[in-house]
């Protein structure tokens, strides 16, 4: 415990200081808590909560929540070299996501892979931003916004109703494109391997990036092969040509 303790310290003791006084940046035990508090909710909390009620239908709320994100990744994009702690504080409110899945009753959609990134990335993220923000992790911060700009808007679209379901017809390739950026994320941080020297502070941030490009590559990878190629999410013309519908993970 002392050496957890010491350790801890010592991570502090380097700090940016430029991070001095921006909201969650303090100390990791708020962001911490409300990780905590959010897997709780969607995997225990919220569903007892919901479970003799009816579904609330927020699409109102789902509109703005989806276009604010949007709104949110393409600055993230743009201001990339001076927003490390703005991308950090944007997964927290992409918690909500999770949040409307439970108050919906969309429990199918609440898998071991969405919990699992919600609450695992922004943890992660946190010491990144705190000890060494900007660096390698930009690009990976940058190309994951440009998927959210993508990913929000169709989101969003959706959101509209049945009048912008014409517009939806590029959900698979959504996942495609989601593929393609952990490629490019594990691609370009494996750099770090092949320079002869490289004084990068904090080397374990660069294998935790690689790690992460890995996992969730393999991850989404199952979820394209559950979700598309069995079957599982074909389009309502395919299911009405003799494929049985399924409950999508």
């Amino acid at each position: 415990m002392e050496f957890v303790v010491n350790l801890y310290q010592e991570v502090m003791k380097r700090a940016d200081p430029r991070l001095q006084g921006y909201p969650l940046m303090d100390t990791p035990l708020l962001m911490t808590s409300i990780l905590v508090a959010y897997v709780y909710f969607v995997l225990s909390l919220g569903p007892r909560l919901m479970a003799n009620r009816k579904p609330f239908q927020l699409r109102g709320f789902m509109v703005v929540y989806n276009f604010s994100l949007v709104a949110l990744s393409l600055y993230i994009v743009y201001e990339m070299v001076r927003v490390a702690w703005l991308f950090l504080f944007s997964k927290f409110i992409e918690l909500m996501d999770t949040v409307i899945f439970i108050l919906r009753k969309k429990d199918g959609q609440v898998t071991f892979l969405h919990v699992f990134h919600h609450s695992v990335l922004p943890w992660s993220w946190w010491w990144g931003v705190k000890v060494a923000p900007g660096g390698m992790g930009s690009f990976h911060a940058m190309v994951n916004s440009s998927v959210h700009v993508i990913m929000y808007l169709y989101y969003g679209l959706s959101a509209l109703g049945p009048a912008a379901q014409p517009y939806l017809w590029w959900k698979k390739h959504m996942t495609a494109i989601q593929l393609i950026q952990f490629v490019l994320v594990s691609l370009h941080i494996s750099q770090y391997y092949f320079l002869p020297s490289c004084d990068y502070q904090y080397p374990v941030i660069i294998h935790l990036i690689w790690m992460y490009g890995t996992v969730f590559f393999v991850l989404f990878s199952n979820f394209w092969y559950h979700s598309y190629t069995k079957g599982k999410r074909l389009p309502r013309a395919a299911q009405q040509n003799g494929v049985p519908k399924v409950k999508a993970n």
